[in-house]
Formats: structure tokens, C-alpha cells, sequence
């Protein structure tokens, strides 16, 4: 072999290795925090995401849910209560020292309650709103700094009930969950030119604690749900309850996660509906506010004009 057969044997050989180089480097494991991680769609979540490449910072608030996530593989879990501002700070010092960066956050943690519109304390309605809103805000606010170095991105878990205020025990839920819808959008507007991707999922209803804490909620009255119960109060909870069997394990939730933080083009808004009726109700309750929104106003649309705007819409989403 003459010496310019050797040259490019060891030139590929170089080109070959570097290439591997640079590819470890681009899939260098990306960290991600997940909110109320200690249960339900968000266990789910932190299962899916440290079982396909994700290190996931897992959020929960009591010490037998810490250790229980902390001994998960490719999870560290952080005390976190999203209304406690120490808390946030401190799990921001705690996921900086890691020295992983932060690619993204999910902001699951979330409470829900059964509760006439007309009779909802005020109380229940600002505890929603600090939960299932403020919670949010505060922990995009605290880790910002870290999704814009790694220009990332960051999720809520919504619900369809924040399209669809369609039922008398549903509002005070439901005033949370759109105020979430609009909380998102506009976020997404504000962040674009910083290269943070922001998006929502929309859940329909799934098998998670969500339900059954809202029924202990409504038995007790007690928001925080640290007490022990009697006999008599399990035999009623289970009861009240045993609905929820029939219901889909969340999974195709944390797929739509996957699906955000991994995907090169997300979408900014995910409807996850275990069942069609779900899925039927959002768009019935979206499609009744455009129809009211659109009458008898001085700028009306007409039909015709209403589905060219819908099919421009589609073409654009394509």
C-alpha cells in the first residue's frame, strides 16, 4: 500500500472516531424536573422519562415518597412543595450543584376537588388557584435561568377541564385548570425569542390519586391530607371510589410528555383522552364558546368564512 492508501485509511479512521466523539456528545443524558412526582400521572411520568434516556429530578413533599424515588434508577428525588418558596429555592440550588444542567421542567403537581360553583369557599378556590396556577408560575420563575442556558423546555399537565367548565361541581377546578390554558399560551409568547419551548398537556380522566384525594376532601373538608382515617372513613372512601378501576393507567400522559421533550417540532398544546367522550367534550365546549363568541357581533362571520379560517388553520398545522 503506497503512502496515500495509508494517509486515507488513518484520515477515515480519525473522521470515524470523531464523529462517535461528537454523537456522545449530543446525546449527553438531559436532566428533567418533574412536580408532584410522587404518584399518579406524576410517577408516571418519572418512570417513563428515566426509563428512556431522561435523568429526572422527581418532586414530592413527604420523606417515605423521597426515599421511595430516590431509589429509582436515573432519579434523585427533591423535597418539593410547589406553594413553599423555600422549597422551590432550594430545589433550584439542588439541581444547579448536580451540575447536569436542566433541559426541562413538568409542572404536574396539581389538586382537584368536587365542589358546587356557587357554594365554593373562598378559601377552596384560592388553594386551587395556588396549587394548580401559582405552582407553576413559581417554578418556571425559579428554574428559568437554567431552560434558557439549555434553551429548553418546559410542560404543564393540564386538563380538559380547562376547556370544558361543563359541570356544576366542576367550576372551581376548572377556573384553575383555564387560568393554567392561559398562563401557558402566554408564556410560550414571551419565551420565544430566549429558545425555551413552552407547551401543555391536556389530560382527560385517567386512574390517579387525584380522584380519590378529592373524594377524602370532600368526606373531611380537609385540604391537606396527612391525617389518618377510621375504619368507617376508609370503608366510605373506598366505596365512593371503586369508579375509578374501570379508568386507563396514564401512560399515553407520558407519552405526550416524551413526545414534547424529546420531539425536534412539539406542539405547543397535547388533548391526552383515555375515551372519545373525552375528547368530544373539549371540542364541543370550545366549538359553543366560538359559536356565542361569534354572534350577533358587528364583525360576525359568516359560515363560510368560519371553515376557510378552520381550514386555514389545519393547513398551517400540517
Amino acid at each position: 500500500m503506497n503512502q496515500l492508501g495509508r494517509w486515507l485509511i488513518i484520515t477515515v479512521f480519525l473522521l470515524a472516531a470523531a464523529e462517535d466523539i461528537f454523537a456522545n456528545t449530543d446525546e449527553a443524558q438531559k436532566a428533567i424536573l418533574v412536580t408532584g412526582a410522587s404518584s399518579g400521572i406524576g410517577l408516571t411520568i418519572t418512570e417513563y422519562l428515566s426509563a428512556n434516556g431522561y435523568y429526572v429530578y422527581a418532586g414530592a413533599r413527604k420523606a417515605a415518597d423521597l426515599e421511595r424515588l430516590n431509589a429509582m434508577d436515573n432519579v434523585s428525588s427533591v423535597r418539593l412543595d410547589v406553594t413553599v418558596q423555600d422549597d422551590i429555592e432550594a430545589a433550584a440550588e439542588f439541581v444547579k450543584a448536580q451540575g447536569r444542567g436542566l433541559y426541562g421542567v413538568v409542572n404536574n403537581a396539581g389538586v382537584g376537588v368536587g365542589e358546587r360553583t356557587s357554594e365554593a369557599s373562598i378559601e377552596l378556590i384560592v388553594w386551587l388557584h395556588d396549587v394548580n396556577v401559582l405552582g407553576p408560575v413559581r417554578i418556571n420563575k425559579a428554574f428559568l435561568p437554567m431552560l434558557e442556558e439549555s434553551r429548553g423546555r418546559t410542560v404543564a399537565i393540564g386538563s380538559i377541564s380547562g376547556h370544558a367548565a361543563d359541570s356544576a361541581t366542576n367550576g372551581p377546578y376548572a377556573m384553575s385548570k383555564f387560568a393554567l390554558e392561559a398562563y401557558t399560551d402566554s408564556l410560550a409568547i414571551d419565551l420565544k425569542e430566549t429558545g425555551v419551548t413552552v407547551g401543555i398537556v391536556d389530560p382527560g380522566g385517567f386512574k390517579t390519586s387525584i380522584h380519590r384525594k378529592a373524594a377524602l376532601r370532600n368526606m373531611t373538608g380537609i385540604y391537606d391530607l396527612n391525617q389518618d382515617l377510621t375504619k368507617e372513613q376508609q370503608a366510605e372512601l373506598d366505596a365512593k371510589t371503586e369508579w375509578m378501576s374501570s379508568l386507563n393507567e396514564p401512560t399515553a400522559v407520558a407519552e405526550a410528555v416524551m413526545h414534547f421533550m424529546s420531539n425536534k417540532s412539539p406542539r405547543p398544546r397535547y388533548m391526552v383522552a383515555p375515551i372519545k367522550a373525552h375528547a368530544d367534550r373539549a371540542i364541543n365546549a370550545l366549538m359553543t364558546r366560538l359559536v356565542q363568541l361569534n354572534a350577533e357581533q358587528p364583525f360576525q362571520l359568516s359560515r363560510d368564512e368560519l371553515v376557510a379560517m378552520l381550514d386555514d388553520f389545519l393547513e398551517e398545522s400540517e
